[in-house]
């Protein structure tokens, strides 16, 4: 395993970083076959574990801590706060007091006294992002936290959160966690270059798109998949199906399986430190192992390049985030009776 540096922060992570996001209720709620997954990715060389409260509401953080007993010095070990954790309205957010507090709640579940990166999972336009990173400087101060980041943040939100951290001496987001993948490249237009330009590390997720690229999902065809009990649009959406083909046919003609095609892609940006990979079983994860020594040649990006060009998504995942400028009709409508020019 070939070893970046995650941004500027002189850490050094693996390409490959493991996602814990199916570990628990909402993946696979074996914990001991869990717990062998992990030890197997770490024994493989990767050394980058994310997780996040949410996910199966702490369960999967609980995982984690017991797969890294005896082996956390050697981890580079990453959670998230903001998404619900309960039916309190102030159980979730950017808030001072939510953040402090799930932190706590994270250490405990991960039987860790620190984590090495913090991340804000997605912005709160309800909260001035000064109050946020006040509370993040004070975690970093006490030593629970490493150094921080955030996850799914528009361009504009990272440029705003450096500029007050600059301002007002506040511990800057060192790290972006964008979806990015052959379907969904999109970032490629201002996040990445964001990152770049200050020295954030890269941590995509998604880089199967929502599993659309480990072939199991075909036009015309079914999968019966864990996925797929779901119900996620994004599995149906033609425009993604049609794509799909065209690349499992790439695919094919460059010898190689679709997920490793998809994941060597990933982490060929050179804005991108690591991508996430998120084994729900052992064969997932034996499979996306199998892949690390995949190197794509110019041919085959530029082959890429024609079937989903740059700085293009086609369609979105279900996971993504809208900002509210977007999501919100008020937002984007003027009143019935203001809409007219006369």
């Amino acid at each position: 395993m070939k070893y970046r540096t995650l941004g500027r922060t002189g850490i050094k992570v693996s390409p490959y970083c493991l996602g814990a996001m199916m570990f628990g209720a909402m993946g696979n709620p074996d914990h001991d076959e869990s717990v062998r997954i992990i030890h197997k990715a770490l024994d493989a060389g990767i050394n980058f574990v994310d997780t996040a409260d949410a996910y199966s509401r702490g369960e999967s953080e609980e995982i984690v801590g017991k797969a890294l007993k005896g082996r956390r010095d050697k981890v580079v070990l990453a959670t998230k706060v903001h998404l619900p954790m309960g039916d309190d309205p102030n159980q979730q957010g950017n808030s001072r007091r939510w953040v402090i507090r799930a932190l706590e709640d994270s250490l405990r579940r991960l039987g860790t006294d620190h984590v090495d990166l913090f991340q804000i999972h997605r912005p709160a336009p309800d909260t001035d992002i000064e109050e946020t990173l006040s509370a993040l400087t004070d975690l970093v101060r006490t030593g629970k936290v490493r150094t921080i980041g955030a996850s799914t943040f528009p361009a504009s939100d990272i440029v705003e959160a450096q500029w007050v951290a600059e301002r007002r001496g506040l511990e800057r987001f060192r790290t972006e966690q964008p979806p990015y993948s052959v379907l969904n490249r999109g970032v490629e237009r201002e996040v990445l270059p964001v990152c770049e330009r200050y020295g954030m590390g890269a941590m995509v997720w998604s880089p199967l798109a929502g599993g659309l690229l480990t072939g199991r999902y075909r036009k015309g065809r079914t999968a019966d998949t864990h996925r797929a009990t779901y119900g996620f649009k994004h599995l149906r959406d033609e425009r993604r199906l049609d794509a799909v083909e065209q690349l499992v046919a790439l695919a094919e003609d460059a010898g190689m399986p679709l997920t490793h095609l998809a994941t060597a892609f990933a982490i060929a940006h050179p804005g991108v430190t690591s991508a996430i990979i998120g084994p729900r079983t052992m064969p997932h994860l034996d499979d996306l192992l199998a892949g690390t020594g995949t190197t794509l040649s110019d041919e085959i990006m530029d082959r890429i390049d024609t079937i989903v060009p740059p700085g293009t998504d086609v369609g979105t995942l279900d996971m993504a985030y809208d900002p509210p400028a977007v999501g919100v009709a008020r937002l984007r409508r003027r009143p019935a009776d203001e809409r007219s020019a006369a």
